[in-house]
């Protein structure tokens, strides 16, 4: 497994262009599935996510081409209705493909799936909406098995809003009969972005970033041509990176819209975030001061930027407390800042934060995509050399993010292993 070694301590200057959404282009991969022909996706990042997905796809009978960031999709009508464990084992996101399969094929066996090990992150309510709209699912040795005729349009209510779920029951809505409405949808601009590149397949979806989402079945889609929109958890975490350095950073292709809740709390801790029509520009406005957190579903503060936002509060002057309030175990970053000199207290959903004066480099383990960034963010500020490991993590998220930095100025350095 690869590692990272950082030297920190050196401010980080420069332009980066955020990559596509990792978010919004799985389950772009997974519209492809919908209808036959060839669909073309843009802006795609190129991380070990995609590339599982790809995989999937390929099993599953797809011809998949990728180049220069635009994927092209060839469906020729899937030949293996099985998303086998091996493949999914490693990435949650395969649970995509189950909606579209059982929509057009009307059958799918998915098993249970993988990803990062931060909380059960239960399928059950994926499922809950499509029984109700007339599939018959079993759960056998660890598989979803899944078969309907056509399925039909129904009222469905999510006990908490879940980003995956809304996307996978708003493909399976798209060729239902009848109109299916979702009620406590997941209302993150992936969902949103979603919801355009199935309504430019010819779908009819209504509300997507709302609470209710209204879906009017069609008999046939298009082939997918589609733009990515940019990642907002990578911008997010150059906006910090730039605070935790001391440096000044424009931040290409970025979105502000859709960071609202990242960017308002972070100039309340003294980061400067102007925008611009090439996007962000973020630097350090004044000394660092530490504030109250709790991750919130969208529009509140995401999970995927709690890591990266503490480990600025690690630097912060005062005392901050995080709450927790999407996944459990999501603060196993925790003992490896600590491991650099953090102080940091733990009870239950909460983390207490009391900002030190300085870091100092140690060896560190990622334990999730979004622990990895922290613990890299901590490194680029860190007195002395900062060696990640288990950096595989990261790759799941982030598009050759070591590169980036070095772009900016920082010490850091891949050490294959």
């Amino acid at each position: 497994m690869d590692q990272l070694l950082i030297t920190g301590g050196r401010p980080l200057k420069g332009a980066v262009k955020v990559s596509g959404a990792k978010n919004a282009t799985l389950p772009a991969m997974a519209a492809t599935v919908l209808t036959e022909g060839r669909h073309i996706i843009r802006n795609v990042p190129l991380l070990r996510d995609v590339k599982t997905m790809d995989r999937l796809l390929v099993h599953m009978g797809m011809d998949v081409r990728f180049e220069n960031s635009t994927m092209i999709i060839t469906n020729r009508g899937v030949r293996n209705f099985e998303a086998p464990y091996d493949l999914v084992k490693t990435m949650r996101a395969s649970i995509l493909v189950l909606g579209p399969m059982i929509a057009r094929y009307g059958r799918a066996r998915v098993s249970l799936p993988g990803g990062c090990a931060i909380g059960a992150r239960p399928v059950n309510l994926h499922l809950m909406g499509l029984e109700k709209m007339g599939a018959r699912i079993e759960l056998n040795q660890g598989y979803i098995e899944a078969r309907a005729s056509r399925l039909h349009g129904a009222d469905i209510y999510f006990d908490i809003p879940t980003v995956t779920g809304t996307e996978n029951l708003m493909m399976a809505a798209s060729l239902a009969k009848g109109v299916t409405r979702i009620e406590n949808a997941a209302r993150e601009p992936e969902v949103v972005d979603l919801a355009e590149a199935l309504n430019n397949m010819g779908a009819r979806i209504y509300g997507a970033g709302e609470s209710i989402i209204n879906i009017e079945g069609v008999d046939e889609l298009n082939p997918l041509n589609h733009t990515v929109i940019p990642d907002r958890i990578e911008t997010g975490t150059f906006i910090v990176a730039a605070a935790i350095t001391g440096g000044e950073i424009e931040i290409l292709n970025a979105r502000a819209e859709h960071l609202e809740a990242v960017i308002t709390k972070l100039e309340e801790t003294g980061v400067a975030c102007d925008t611009s029509a090439r996007g962000l520009r973020a630097y350090k406005r004044s000394p660092i001061q530490a504030r109250d957190l709790k991750t919130m579903p969208y529009p509140g503060f995401p999970t995927d930027m709690q890591a990266q936002f503490m480990a600025l509060m690690c630097l912060a002057e005062g005392t901050s407390v995080i709450r927790e309030t999407i996944f459990e175990n999501r603060f196993m970053h925790v003992a490896e800042l600590k491991r650099m000199g953090a102080d940091i207290t733990i009870e239950g959903s909460i983390a207490t934060v009391k900002g030190v004066k300085a870091l100092k480099g140690a060896p560190v383990m990622a334990t999730d995509l979004r622990a990895s960034a922290s613990l890299v963010l901590a490194g680029l500020a860190a007195e002395g050399e900062t060696l990640v490991d288990r950096i595989y993590h990261l790759d799941r998220g982030y598009e050759r993010l070591d590169d980036k930095l070095k772009t900016l100025g920082a010490r850091i350095e891949r050490i294959k292993r």
